[in-house]
């Protein structure tokens, strides 16, 4: 059993047999007093709690948190003492003693007194150690201990046992209750963590305006704002943001910049900042501690410029690291200017010299390779590096995504051996092409980790900062990024359920099943905004006559909808705010907004087609335009309006790349409902066609005049197993209305109704007993329509049906409507080569899940097409594209990039049968720094959610097998359809296929 299992597998027997929901914790809290625990609160008497005078400010500070939790948690305050080793007078015989190794002489005095083995945390980066120990201190008969290695490993501890307590890291920030309990006991082992996995873990405020920066003027300025800037970012907001970090683990902030300095706006920003715990940088375009655009504009003189200002600059930059010096910061260097490559490499380098020798003059005396320094390789930045520039090895080499989730580089073998190592820059928000995204939660954790679990394979450990946009309402990603640099080795693809599960019953109180159910809830909606971003959505994103899929998506939605509002109406009221938060909000925001869109899509459909219905399409559409601000007012009118404004974010109607500036309710039409279509009063329309019968229609054929009758056909391997025809109003006339067949096989499931403007249309589904259908039969389906006072309405329909049948000893998934459609886990078999095997990755990507080869490993293994490990899909056809022979097979992989550099593109190689691999590159090369084409554009990769891998293989009807080698690491697949001459245009491709 590998260690990240063990280790797994123990926590959740630890969490259940102490019944906390703690996460990603060695679990040492209980609540009921054993032999081997110790109280905390017991009898409603707190134990004491003991510090050292000469401890870090920071920490003295978090302990009075620690006992504000306990008190939280109980109701009973412990005293808080500050004691001198040289003169303990405690009056009780227990207490619970908390310091800084090194620090802390009451804590070295127990360390000395007792032979406490410290040796696991010694001179480690942020860990602790906690137990109890005997006779620590004179007159103190017994004690728990918590001790950390440095400043924030004391912190970490103490916030660590807050979680495990019953409080919630986001009891402010989201309003979680906190879970109370009249006794309180810790397991006399205690709880320790050594150094973390990423050693800065970190958030950044961006795009900021206008939810967070409204709310945050209105509740701790009263809308004025500093002086200088406006920015009501001061230190108020600030120390609310310190402790939930804190709380998270997180130990580093970029701070808010388009309308704020973070210095500037309040003076106690970064004293405050470093006297919490919290390392401070600047953005990746901001460099030496100080701020653009707005504190450039108050401070700098000149161009911002460095050929042609290159001395105000300077001068600049020299203020923001004397104003750095006293306090904990990570140096951002470099610059990002405008000008030729071939300059900028040359400019940039000198750039970094003279910032290294600032950094030389103002730190007087120390090693500034000790100064922690990042270099952002963001963008054309990262062309430069590829192209030759370079830093010195201190210094930290922050990649970045693609601002959408796809890391554009990682550390080769021998980047990795850097001093100053390398670290990530990833968004959750993002204002750039191909469009803005900063409203609802729209990345899936498995995405998340798929991306984030590479760079800890390829050692990009030393920094993570994530763009948070507003921070909510992105709470559970943030949580997990930074719980995931915490420490990385306890999640793998297989438990990331069991984060969102731990995380539900920690914020609700929820039991295991309902916790289980907010864990398929949080999934679906983060696939279903994650496909297709919620700011991309248009009336047309999903097909409105193929595959049912626009009706299948809004399925979805409705019953993601009802499981969260049956949960959201089971909980107290002290608990509905939370979950509204977190879960409700999301979820029906994001529902109303798919549906208005739908909606908007399907009444501009029906217009076209004449029908009465496309009116109460266009009322749905206004209505749920007022829900949606409906929504976001009962957002800002929670717990009496501590969350005003921070739903501000307008997501309706995107004219470009930028949000808009107004939400604008999607087109819509109606028909005159007074007068009657020229066809008469009954509209006939069918399944998989944008035409409607009787009259004309362009959809119907090719000149969209005098058109035949349609005609539906269905297979015996289809995947809905049916079709279906709506009988519509086409005016004001109601009628009554009859269908017959001619043929006993096929079922009808109505044949007869009524339609009036009040029930303006009926679905008749077809479907056939295929016991009594041999090969291919038609019959015909004649609707009969009876109108007052008008003549009757007839209209025929054509039916084939197409009995298909597969061999008894044929396993696999069958041609059903001219393809086959595959979801990529499903697969027959797969082979194993040099312990590489394809596994899968539940939950990510757009339909179900994905598969990847696996282990990763920083070594970057490559095969020859054929020689790597493969994945095997049994399918059968009956047809081939065109009757040519050929067949159309189209892989849908995961967006990413040839993050591995120039030399190590992505690939994949497909084989159909014992034909020859073919072998594809399918993420275009592109200039340094630069994307490729194919990831632009709102058809591009990225909107899109996926790459399009397409080959064509010779296959005749029968079985086959398709093989997917590996040929690069890392590449995931969701799904593959193979084209025998059927396939439809859609957005999530047809169904699965069904399987036998």
């Amino acid at each position: 059993m590998s260690r990240q299992w063990s280790v797994q597998i123990l926590l959740g027997l630890l969490v259940f047999a102490y019944g906390v929901h703690a996460i990603g914790q060695s679990t040492c809290v209980a609540f009921k007093t054993s032999r081997s625990t110790f109280p905390i609160v017991s009898n409603k008497k707190a134990t004491s709690i003991l510090l050292s005078p000469d401890e870090w400010p920071g920490v003295q500070r978090t302990a009075f948190d620690f006992a504000a939790d306990i008190q939280r948690v109980t109701g009973v305050k412990p005293s808080l003492t500050n004691v001198s080793s040289s003169n303990v007078a405690v009056k009780s015989r227990s207490a619970i003693i908390v310091g800084t190794l090194g620090k802390s002489a009451l804590i070295d005095q127990v360390v000395n007194r007792t032979k406490l083995d410290v040796s696991s945390i010694d001179g480690q980066w942020e860990a602790f150690i906690a137990k109890q120990v005997d006779n620590p201190l004179p007159g103190v008969d017994s004690a728990y201990v918590i001790i950390g290695a440095d400043k924030r490993g004391t912190i970490f501890a103490l916030y660590d046992h807050s979680e495990q307590f019953g409080v919630s890291p986001w009891y402010w920030w989201a309003d979680v209750p906190v879970t109370k309990h009249s006794e309180l006991f810790v397991a006399s082992s205690g709880c320790s963590h050594g150094s973390p996995s990423v050693k800065y873990r970190g958030i950044f405020l961006n795009d900021e305006q206008p939810a967070l920066q409204n709310w945050a003027a209105e509740k701790f300025t009263n809308g004025t704002g500093a002086p200088l800037t406006g920015s009501p970012f001061n230190h108020f907001f600030y120390t609310n943001l310190f402790e939930l970090l804190l709380r998270l683990k997180a130990n580093y902030l970029w701070p808010a910049i388009w309308s704020s300095a973070f210095d500037i706006d309040d003076t106690q920003n970064q004293a405050l900042a470093d006297w919490w715990g919290i390392a401070m940088g600047t953005s990746h375009q901001e460099p030496m501690m100080r701020g653009t655009p707005i504190e450039w504009n108050l401070f700098g003189h000149g161009d911002w410029n460095y050929t042609t200002n290159s001395q105000n600059i300077y001068n600049y930059w020299v203020d923001g690291a004397i104003r750095a010096k006293p306090f904990e910061s990570i140096f951002t260097l470099g610059m990002r200017v405008p000008l030729s490559e071939t300059t900028n490499i040359n400019l940039l380098e000198k750039v970094v010299a003279d910032q290294r020798q600032i950094l030389t003059n103002v730190f007087n005396g120390t090693d500034i390779t000790t100064i922690p320094q990042i270099w952002a390789l963001y963008k054309e930045v990262q062309g430069y590096y590829e192209d030759g520039m370079r830093v010195p090895d201190d210094v930290t080499l922050l990649w970045s995504d693609d601002n959408w989730g796809n890391i554009r580089r990682f550390p080769t073998l021998s980047e990795r051996n850097r001093t100053g190592g390398a670290g990530v820059y990833y968004h959750f928000d993002y204002v750039g092409d191909p469009r803005d995204y900063k409203w609802v939660t729209s990345t899936q954790i498995s995405k998340t980790f798929e991306q984030m679990s590479l760079a800890i394979d390829r050692e990009a450990t030393r920094v993570w900062i994530v763009n948070v946009g507003d921070l909510k309402p992105y709470e559970m990603d943030t949580e997990f990024f930074i719980t995931y640099g915490w420490n990385s080795t306890l999640w793998n693809p297989n438990n990331l359920d069991m984060f969102v599960s731990s995380w539900a019953q920690r914020e609700f109180a929820l039991s295991a099943s309902q916790a289980n159910e907010v864990v398929g809830i949080l999934s679906n909606l983060t696939r279903f905004n994650a496909r297709r971003k919620p700011e991309l959505l248009n009336s047309t994103t999903y097909s409105l006559i193929h595959y049912r899929e626009a009706d299948t998506v809004l399925a979805d939605w409705k019953s993601l909808s009802d499981a969260s509002t049956r949960i959201y109406n089971s909980l107290s009221s002290a608990m509905k705010p939370a979950f509204f938060q977190l879960v409700h909000h999301p979820v029906q925001a994001s529902y109303t907004l798919a549906n208005m869109w739908i909606s908007a899509g399907i009444n501009n459909l029906r217009a076209s087609q004449a029908r009465l219905s496309t009116n109460d399409f266009a009322d749905q559409v206004e209505q749920l335009f007022d829900q949606d601000y409906d929504l976001e007012v009962q957002y800002h009118q929670l717990l009496d309006g501590k969350w005003d404004h921070m739903m501000d974010q307008t997501h309706v109607m995107y004219y470009y790349w930028q949000q808009p500036m107004a939400n604008t309710m999607p087109p819509i039409t109606r028909v005159q409902p007074k007068k009657q279509a020229l066809a008469g009063p009954m509209r006939i329309a069918l399944e998989g066609t944008a035409g409607a019968w009787p009259g004309d229609n362009p959809n119907q054929c090719a000149d969209g005049y005098n058109c035949p009758p349609p005609t539906l056909t269905l297979d015996s391997f289809a995947p809905f197993g049916s079709r279906f025809i709506d009988v519509s109003a086409g005016g004001p006339a109601p009628f009554s209305w009859t269908a017959s067949t001619n043929a006993s096989w096929l079922k009808l499931s109505q044949t007869k109704g009524n339609i009036s403007p009040s029930a303006p249309e009926q679905r008749v589904f077809l479907s056939v007993d295929w016991s009594k259908v041999t090969g291919a039969s038609t019959a015909q389906i004649t609707f009969t329509a009876t109108a007052s006072n008008q003549p009757k309405s007839v209209q025929t329909v054509g039916f084939v049906a197409n009995h298909t049948v597969v061999p008894d000893d044929f396993h696999g998934f069958v041609e059903g409507d001219g393809a086959v459609s595959i979801e990529a886990a499903h697969a027959s078999r797969n082979t194993s080569v040099d312990g590489l095997t394809w596994i899968e990755l539940p939950g990510i990507g757009r339909t179900v899940s994905g598969v990847t080869p696996w282990p990763r490993g920083g070594e970057d293994k490559n095969f020859t097409a054929g020689s790597g490990p493969s994945i095997e899909y049994d399918f059968f056809t009956f047809n081939t594209v065109d009757g040519s022979g050929n067949v159309t097979f189209t892989t849908l992989v995961s967006p990413s990039l040839n993050a591995f550099g120039p030399d190590r593109p992505l690939a994949l190689a497909i084989q159909v049968d014992s034909q020859a691999p073919q072998t594809n590159y399918f993420i275009p090369s592109a200039p340094e720094g630069a994307l490729p084409d194919a990831w632009d554009g709102l058809d591009g990769f990225v909107a899109n959610s996926i790459v399009s891998v397409v080959t064509s293989f010779p296959a005749p009807p029968g079985a086959h097998t398709l093989k997917i080698w590996m040929v690069g690491p890392t590449v995931v697949v969701q799904k593959i359809v193979i084209d025998t001459g059927g396939v439809q245009s859609s957005y999530l491709g047809p169904p699965e296929s069904i399987r036998v």
